[in-house]
């Protein structure tokens, strides 16, 4: 039995090329499109089905654990490039699918012409199959992975979107806040503001939160690092916006706003910076 599955192995190994040349045959044609569109070379797509056929062909006749560290590293590649091509997870696992039938192409064959025991049939089986499992195991991986890679830029993006620091006037901005905070982006507001502060040389910020809904000692506090981390640079912040029902909630809560200049709105704000309304002419 050994030996058979040594014969097969060898076999697999020997026609490795060929064998590479029929998975492209019964391939997904959309598959290879991505990827020939995508500008990957022939010779490297055959190189690299080459590669992983001539594994699992080693596979039924060389130590597995070996072989199977080198189908984990094929594995890997094998989904960074399909994930550059842009080419979706359940396209991939269909790509793998062929190589199971090509595999059991060659092993159909050779059992009709040598008369291969059944057991070898099921041993085939048994070191195969999970290699190729193997290979669909670590791309759903790599491709979670990947997805949430993605939407952790995307929300990023979002939440930087969120925080606009809006320049008035040389050395004066305004930071609308709409929206519930919590401590991610708080983080957020105090990066923005530091880095933004810093870039435009602002002396002066007006913290508008009549769009935060909720005003709890979380969000107080996060507020006065934000308000202190600013100072730190030299930058003194205005808040504004603080509604009647807020303010009642943070006396409930006995919270202190007194190191922190709060007004009811931002044109009282603007007008405590020096701004003065002018006059429409009739």
């Amino acid at each position: 039995m050994k030996d058979e599955l040594q014969y097969i192995g060898e076999k697999i190994v020997q026609n490795n090329y060929t064998l590479a040349q029929n998975v492209a045959d019964i391939q997904d044609p959309k598959y290879t499109q991505r990827l020939e569109e995508g500008g990957l070379p022939l010779s490297e797509r055959v190189e690299h089905r080459a590669e992983i056929i001539r594994y699992l062909g080693m596979a039924l006749y060389e130590d597995l654990d070996d072989v199977s560290k080198n189908v984990t590293a094929w594995a890997e590649k094998a989904v960074h490039l399909a994930i550059q091509y842009n080419v979706p997870l359940s396209d991939f696992l269909r790509a793998i699918s062929t190589y199971r039938t090509v595999i059991w192409n060659v092993f159909t064959e050779e059992l009709e012409q040598r008369q291969f025991t059944p057991i070898t049939m099921l041993d085939v089986s048994k070191i195969i199959d999970p290699l190729l499992d193997k290979i669909s195991n670590i791309a759903g991986e790599m491709y979670e992975e990947h997805t949430h890679k993605l939407m952790e830029i995307a929300y990023t993006a979002l939440e930087e979107l969120s925080v606009p620091v809006v320049p008035i006037t040389e050395g004066i901005a305004v930071i609308p806040l709409v929206g519930e905070i919590d401590t991610r982006r708080s983080k957020l507001i105090m990066d923005i503001s530091l880095s933004e502060g810093t870039r435009l040389k602002l002396k002066h910020i007006i913290l508008d939160i009549s769009g935060v809904p909720i005003i709890d000692t979380m969000v107080a506090d996060k507020i006065f690092q934000i308000v202190k981390a600013l100072r730190l640079t030299g930058i003194e912040t205005i808040v504004t916006g603080i509604r009647p029902e807020t303010a009642q909630t943070i006396v409930a809560l006995g919270l202190s706003f007194s190191d922190i200049k709060t007004r009811a709105n931002m044109q009282q704000a603007l007008k405590e910076l020096g701004f003065r309304q002018v006059p429409i002419q009739s």
